[in-house]
């Protein structure tokens, strides 16, 4: 029988339910992601290390856990909050199902939960720290949660970064290779997915995969044509080691950066950024593009989101959020740069915006 488990956040608020994955205590901001596939992709995005992950698609699991289908070495979630946990998953290439999975690696979730409710409570009161726990009655749940440190006070990049150069050059990567064009694109990895390597590697790049803490001679020593600075976790705020690096890479090569490495980009050309109340986590938030007027659908996840009015008079904005008007990407007018906020490469999410990666190279291409 399952235990008993219950979702404690900061405000006092408690949902009980029954607890699947690992047993325990996880602490993490609570947002919720609107997705409605995809749940193995966005618990393995390491934007989402420490955070806890409200599903509000109300079944979770239907469909098992796939080798294919991950994002970074391991489950980045804190801990994973769903309506109904399907035990019973139907696909012929499944290899287990969600609890094992979770378990496997330690993260706890909950179930039977009003997944509604609590995206509701968000909405109103915005992201707030919270916990999961089989081990302790609500109200000292709560006494102990006053006690973590809080997600925004974390630098969490260096919890998801890789500590050495690597090549991507195996697995799922290769699937889809056409061939070398002779273009290497360095990646500096604050938190990056997969797919955007797989995205690089199938228009025939060489990519090499730096660390967070790299320095821009450490980059420029690769002798890339292309820099792109990943997706990752937390405030751009404490990542001041970053935005150096990118401060010293600007007008050396060409640069893109993709949601966190946005984010870095504008502050490092002197842009502020701001926290969200509840962030944009999901596969269907609509874009437009200035440059076409065209619309897309987009894949999201992250906290916080760069102050228009701050930008400096060499950056423009080139995308924006219908939602709530947001920036959603920028470009230099004279200098190699460009910036999206949301994920071109999805995983998951719709690939209406994996045309960026070919403006991006066509980009590397004119400064070759």
């Amino acid at each position: 029988m399952p235990l008993d488990a219950h979702l404690v956040m900061e405000d006092g608020s408690v949902y009980s339910g029954e607890s699947f994955g690992a047993h325990g205590t996880a602490y993490g901001e609570v947002i919720f992601n609107t997705a409605m596939t995809g749940y193995q992709e966005i618990l393995t995005d390491p934007s989402y290390h420490g955070q806890i992950v409200v599903a509000t698609y109300p079944l979770i699991g239907n469909y098992g856990i796939h080798a294919g289908d991950v994002e970074s070495r391991r489950i980045q979630a804190a801990g994973y909050v769903v309506r109904q946990n399907a035990t019973h998953p139907s696909h012929f290439g499944s290899a287990g199902d969600i609890h094992g999975y979770l378990a496997a690696q330690g993260v706890p979730g909950i179930s039977e939960v009003d997944t509604r409710a609590v995206t509701r409570r968000l909405r109103s009161q915005g992201a707030m720290m919270g916990c999961i726990t089989t081990e302790f009655a609500p109200q000292e749940a709560l006494e102990r949660l006053k006690r973590v440190p809080r997600y925004v006070d974390i630098d969490q990049v260096p919890l998801v970064s890789t500590k050495e150069n690597y090549s991507w050059e195996n697995g799922e990567s290769t699937r889809f290779f056409t061939g070398t064009s002779g273009i290497l694109i360095a990646v500096t990895d604050c938190g990056l997915k997969y797919n955007i390597l797989r995205n690089l590697r199938r228009r025939g790049c060489a990519v090499t995969v730096a660390p967070a803490t790299a320095t821009a001679a450490e980059i420029l020593a690769l002798q890339p044509q292309g820099i792109v600075f990943s997706p990752g976790p937390g405030d751009p705020a404490l990542l001041g080691y970053a935005i150096k690096t990118v401060e010293g890479l600007i007008g050396k090569a060409p640069v893109m950066g993709i949601c966190l490495g946005h984010q870095l980009l504008a502050r490092a050309f002197g842009a502020s950024t701001y926290k969200l109340k509840f962030g944009h986590h999901g596969g269907n938030h609509p874009v437009q593009d200035l440059a076409t007027g065209k619309v897309y659908i987009t894949a999201q996840n992250h906290g916080f989101a760069v102050d228009a009015a701050t930008l400096p008079q060499g950056l423009e904005v080139s995308h924006v959020n219908l939602n709530d008007g947001t920036v959603e990407g920028m470009r230099h007018k004279t200098l190699p740069v460009m910036a999206i906020q949301f994920h071109s490469e999805a995983a998951p999410g719709p690939l209406d915006n994996e045309y960026l990666f070919d403006r991006f190279l066509a980009m590397v291409k004119e400064g070759a």
